[in-house]
């Protein structure tokens, strides 16, 4: 087990290292972030069903990947949640949570960022998917939307689920040296997973949001597969 801030990484004995980031030896020309390209090319894209060793969900949730402009960069809200809840405590994702009775996930998304981080959501509009995935901890399965706010919002988090609100520019995650893999193995295991990190300031993100900004990021940079 290692630890970053409040998190707890809960690497087996053994692993490797994985492969270097996707867009490694890229421009930096061809590295920045245009919501207008990434909004078409969610546009164009089939959203798949990510395979996973995890067990079939036990419910349903949703996150919302909001996306904005500040001095001219491409930036996304994450949270770090705070150490006192019962799934994922101290870990990094983004805004979101499980499906409650006759509502749709998209509205799902969007209620969880109002109560997490008090998004006005009258700034959201919706611009596609993510590819859906399947947490093992949680065996929850995930609907990730990805919105654009019309202007850089004021935040504020709701201190019973967030201890701070992480607002990260999108080429920031591509400087070298902040993105990379691993590969884990479990004794009751026959096949290694890929565990994705970056290392922001302070903070590691992991896990399966580390896996749906590496998504976006590909995406982003015109790859339209998960960047395999």
């Amino acid at each position: 087990m290692i630890r970053r801030g409040l998190q707890k990484i809960p690497r087996p004995l053994v692993w490797s290292q994985g492969a270097e980031a996707p867009w490694a030896g890229r421009e930096a020309a061809d590295k920045n972030f245009s919501l207008r390209f990434l909004e078409k090319q969610l546009l164009d894209r089939t959203v798949r069903i990510q395979e996973t060793s995890a067990p079939p969900p036990k419910r349903n949730s949703a996150v919302l990947i909001a996306l904005y402009e500040k001095k001219d960069e491409v930036t996304v809200i994450l949270t770090r949640r705070t150490k006192e809840m019962r799934s994922h405590s101290g870990e990094v994702s983004f805004p979101g949570g499980g499906q409650e009775p006759d509502e749709d996930l998209w509205h799902t998304a969007v209620r969880e960022a109002n109560e997490e981080v008090n998004l006005n959501v009258s700034l959201v509009r919706r611009i596609g998917e993510l590819d859906h995935l399947t947490t093992i901890s949680s065996e929850s399965r995930i609907v990730p939307y990805v919105a654009v706010l019309s202007e850089p919002p004021e935040l504020r988090p709701n201190p019973a689920e967030v201890a701070a609100i992480l607002e990260v520019p999108l080429n920031e995650l591509l400087l070298p040296g902040v993105y990379r893999e691993e590969k884990w193995r479990w004794p009751t295991q026959d096949s290694e997973r890929r565990i994705f990190f970056f290392e922001i300031e302070a903070d590691t993100i992991w896990g399966a949001t580390a896996n749906l900004l590496r998504q976006l990021l590909l995406i982003g940079l015109g790859r339209t597969s998960a960047g395999e």
